[in-house]
């Protein structure tokens, strides 16, 4: 079972274990139930900052789907042989540039993106959630789309966002492309204190329930 069939059990245990239907979490957590279907059923990716929405409604700590990050350790460098990579999906993985994820205000994290089967389509959905992003383009081409706009960036290339607005990012090219997230506030941080982020995570995706 890979990692988003994985999470997506977990979350639908969880749910069950609510008595939730998806409609009911859909409504607690602003995002569609069309993607959380498709999340639970692991045939979709998800941001942070909503995967943070639903454990705070579900009522667990969003390190319950992060087992495999770097442990907190007095040596503040992460090391290049030591990036611990999650898949979040066939076309995109990340690793935590953190050896604290609860210390910080920030969350910094590098993505990889595969080349896309479908370059047309966005791959996952389209995210909004609060707080703000900023992308740095180490290695090959990225598609950004905002809102109803889209951009292409080249390495170095970098863009800041505020994250309410809707927003996600493609490799639409036959190479590898490989980018620098810095996102706030960090949720790991955010969940340890005690806080939440204000307003709710979105998913432009609709669906039916289950």
């Amino acid at each position: 079972m890979n990692q988003n069939a994985t999470m997506g059990a977990r979350i639908k245990a969880l749910r069950k274990e609510k008595k939730y239907t998806l409609k009911q979490l859909a409504e607690e957590t602003g995002l569609s139930i069309g993607f959380l279907s498709q999340l639970e059923r692991g045939m979709s990716s998800i941001a942070v900052d909503s995967l943070a929405k639903i454990a705070q409604v579900l009522g667990v700590g969003l390190s319950t789907f992060f087992t495999d990050v770097q442990k907190t350790s007095r040596d503040p460098i992460s090391r290049s042989c030591e990036l611990l990579w999650r898949s979040d999906g066939p076309e995109i993985s990340q690793a935590m540039l953190s050896r604290d994820l609860y210390d910080f205000d920030i969350l910094p994290r590098i993505f990889q993106l595969m080349p896309s089967a479908d370059p047309d389509r966005v791959d996952g959905a389209i995210h909004r959630h609060s707080g703000e992003e900023f992308i740095y383009v180490l290695e090959g081409v990225v598609t950004v789309y905002q809102e109803d706009r889209e951009y292409t960036l080249y390495p170095g290339d970098s863009i800041q966002i505020h994250s309410h607005i809707p927003h996600n990012w493609v490799n639409r090219t036959n190479k590898i492309a490989r980018l620098l997230s810095v996102s706030f506030p960090n949720p790991f941080k955010e969940e340890r204190t005690g806080k939440t982020s204000a307003g709710k995570a979105e998913s432009c995706k609709e669906g039916s329930d289950e």
